[in-house]
């Protein structure tokens, strides 16, 4: 399995309204280190898994709508915990969704989401193309 990953950093707010997180409850900041990974079974005709340009650019357009922005106002998390591990789930369907419809996104295997909320902390979510 080949992958390809492209890092990108994001800032948000939020608050984690249940008594397990603790002061977390609050409205707060959180800033993440979003690695994407991109994954292919085998390489395209061009020897690559998927232009990098190409890969930032689909993941900067699905972190722009969550950069900056306090995710318990944000329409897609209502009703939802926006906890690091739904917020790399939510990316990881974002992108699938930009990358599917390209002409080179069939033959992608899936993506992953790593985000890093602290160097020693981080969350993931893998999402499998069938």
């Amino acid at each position: 399995m080949f992958s390809l990953t492209v890092r990108r950093h994001l800032m948000i707010a939020h608050s984690l309204p249940r008594e397990v997180f603790g002061p977390a409850q609050g409205l707060h900041g959180a800033t993440f280190v979003a690695e994407v990974t991109f994954r292919r079974a085998e390489l395209n005709q061009d020897a690559i898994v998927l232009d990098i340009g190409a890969a930032g650019t689909m993941v900067d357009a699905v972190l722009d709508g969550l950069n900056y922005r306090n995710l318990d106002e944000h329409a897609d998390f209502t009703g939802q915990l926006t906890t690091t591990e739904v917020l790399a789930r939510f990316i990881a369907q974002a992108v699938a969704a930009r990358v599917r419809p390209t002409p080179d996104g069939g033959a992608l295997a899936g993506v992953d989401v790593l985000l890093r909320e602290h160097p020693d902390a981080w969350a993931s979510f893998s999402l499998d193309f069938d």
